[in-house]
């Protein structure tokens, strides 16, 4: 019976999966997103916030927009808190600032606001239309990078060293670090076997042997009650988010988290095989639709800015290509208010194999780039260098269409270039003026 429901909803068929390859790819997103749970509570406690109320917020967002998501664009996409936007509002306004969170709040507010603004006006899908191909095309290498970035950096195998100012290998005798080996080793087995949850099981091993190596442990209960929303719902100052002053904020929350969204849909749905002969999503006017609604009804309990996230390509990775995939991953993070313990035991470690795994994957379309055409190659390169180095894929967006339109002016190519590149180019370059300014 839900079986046959599903295959009518999802079209499991047309997209040529399954029932089974739908639930696992599911799982493996949450698996692999459950970081965010431990994440950003933390993260907004430092801002006055009940970490158990910004829990229990942060999953109810999650399950309603995400479930919209499956449903509305049958896409296996999961939203959840951007950690720039989450780290924008407690370290930046709140901390440091001393904005009060009311006012952080109503800026996220008029941020999503702004979001369905433009996707009702088609400005989303006419910025879309001036990204030059070769952007595009570099777009999911770069997000494959920063995927990879973070599964290294969460397995402590590379870390910031203050002293040489750049990346270097971390502690190399750290449990974390042999627990992500011994995962990444148990995932190119199982991929190279082609066994069907290959990256779900590689995730549940690194766990269990974290748990010998000091890495997790086993929760003291494996059920909790939900903390109540109430000191958090509503708690937000529109009007006084209003102020001029506030407006380069309001473009930290913006920019970055557009093209991120941008930059994640195309990328992932890249690599599930969605994209056209332009490089182009279809639907994706209605991904931008859900996500711009689900960044300001995030707002109602003072979440941060809710995005597509990278980690869905996990589940694409797995074999995931509908809204099934999306749903699923959506049900696990509702249960997770009953079984909280459980779910914090994954630790980041077990999941930093696949997303090393899966950012390698994503590099394949690079041999599509023209290496002849200094507007294409270049560009390409800042928008992979940038996302990565940054750890904000938004920069690299940001960075390379404005090197785009630069060169081509240079190469006297100013007729190849439309009204919408160079006011694209100008919010830009106003959107890195704004981040000098609140350094």
């Amino acid at each position: 019976m839900i079986k046959e429901w599903a295959e009518h909803q999802f079209e499991l068929e047309k997209y040529k999966t399954g029932f089974s390859t739908e639930l696992v790819a599911g799982a493996t997103t949450f698996a692999t997103m459950a970081y965010v749970l431990a994440v950003v509570p933390g993260m907004m406690k430092g801002a006055g916030l009940s970490p158990g109320a910004v829990l229990t917020a942060m999953v109810l967002m999650i399950f309603i927009t995400t479930m919209a998501m499956a449903f509305y664009t049958n896409r296996p996409f999961v939203l959840a808190p951007g950690l720039g936007s989450v780290a924008i509002f407690s370290i930046t306004m709140v901390q440091l600032q001393q904005i009060p969170v009311e006012i952080a709040a109503g800026l996220v507010f008029l941020s999503g606001l702004l979001f369905l603004a433009v996707t009702l006006l088609g400005i989303r899908d006419a910025v879309v239309s001036v990204i030059p191909r070769g952007i595009k095309i570099s777009i999911s290498a770069g997000v494959g990078l920063f995927i990879a970035a973070i599964g290294l950096r969460n397995a402590h195998i590379i870390a910031a060293d203050a002293k040489k100012t750049a990346l270097s290998f971390g502690d190399l005798s750290q449990p974390a670090v042999w627990t992500a080996a011994a995962g990444m080793i148990l995932l190119l087995v199982l991929q190279s076997r082609h066994v069907k949850g290959g990256a779900l099981l590689a995730i549940l091993g690194g766990t269990l042997l974290g748990i010998p190596l000091g890495v997790t442990h086993f929760p003291q209960t494996f059920f909790s009650v939900p903390e109540g929303v109430g000191s958090i719902f509503m708690r937000f100052d529109i009007m006084g988010a209003l102020s001029l002053q506030y407006v380069p904020y309001l473009f930290a929350f913006f920019l970055p988290d557009f093209f991120s969204s941008l930059g994640t849909a195309l990328g992932v749905g890249g690599r599930a095989g969605f994209l056209d002969s332009n490089g182009d999503l279809p639907g994706l006017h209605k991904i931008f639709l859900v996500d711009s609604l689900a960044a300001m009804v995030g707002s109602f309990l003072t979440i941060p800015v809710l995005i597509t996230y990278l980690e869905s390509s996990a589940g694409v990775e797995s074999g995931g290509r509908t809204g099934l995939t999306a749903a699923a991953a959506a049900v696990l993070f509702l249960l997770v208010l009953a079984v909280t313990p459980l779910a914090l035991m994954i630790p980041a470690a077990a999941t930093s194999p696949v997303l090393i795994y899966v950012g390698v994957s994503m590099m394949k379309g690079l041999k599509n780039l023209n290496y002849e055409e200094l507007s294409e190659y270049v560009p390409a390169f800042l928008c992979i260098a940038l996302s990565v180095f940054t750890f904000n894929v938004g920069n690299g967006i940001a960075a390379a269409f404005i090197a785009y339109v630069i060169i081509r002016l240079a190469q006297g190519e100013y007729r190849s270039l439309k009204a919408g590149h160079y006011l694209l180019a100008l919010v830009l370059s106003y959107y890195f003026y704004a981040l000098a300014f609140l350094k």
